[in-house]
């Protein structure tokens, strides 16, 4: 699917054309480039950012919706071809190594109303992201919401699984960040 992206024509691609490269797999491929840049340590617009559009895209999941909507604004914005193909050349080894140890397992994971649960758990995780400690308190669930994204591509229900245990523990350090900041703001008061 991302060799896909490699291969089309232009110097550019708009995320329209990413879109409809993806097809069927376009939420799942959309929630794991969300997550992607909050598994490193970034300043605050990029959780906050990443939060704002993986909430849109998950509540687009919770309705059950066929395929991903997106804002014209950012449909017609694109990316350089050859920073999508130095993307691509780094993501593929790491999904063809994740590939052979993934297989459709726990495939209940993919019926319909398993996939609205799952965009409401990812909701919880965009809004744990809007909310994260600076710099690196993202990164349990960037990681999380990764992990979730890559099973829905792999059908894969154990790596899901472990994509919300992993960010059960993202959204406790999420939201006891918030709890010691309101303390804090209390005792002050």
């Amino acid at each position: 699917m991302l060799s896909s992206l490699a291969r089309s024509s232009g110097d550019r691609l708009s995320v329209a054309d990413i879109v409809g490269i993806l097809r069927g797999r376009a939420f799942a491929l959309l929630v794991v480039l969300l997550g992607l840049p909050n598994c490193l340590p970034m300043p605050p617009p990029i959780p906050l950012v990443c939060g704002l559009l993986l909430a849109l895209v998950a509540a687009q999941i919770a309705a059950g919706w066929a395929t991903p909507w997106l804002p014209r604004a950012l449909l017609r914005r694109s990316i350089p071809k050859d920073a999508v193909d130095r993307a691509v050349a780094r993501a593929l080894p790491v999904l063809q190594r994740l590939e052979r140890m993934s297989r459709p397992r726990m495939t209940f994971l993919g019926s319909d109303v398993a996939l609205r649960m799952i965009g409401f758990l990812l909701i919880l995780f965009a809004i744990g992201l809007l909310v994260a400690a600076p710099v690196i308190g993202q990164i349990p669930l960037g990681i999380a919401v990764c992990l979730v994204g890559l099973g829905l591509v792999e059908r894969d229900g154990i790596l899901i699984c472990a994509g919300f245990l992993v960010g059960a523990a993202g959204l406790a350090l999420s939201f006891g960040f918030v709890w010691a900041i309101l303390s804090g703001i209390e005792r002050l008061v």
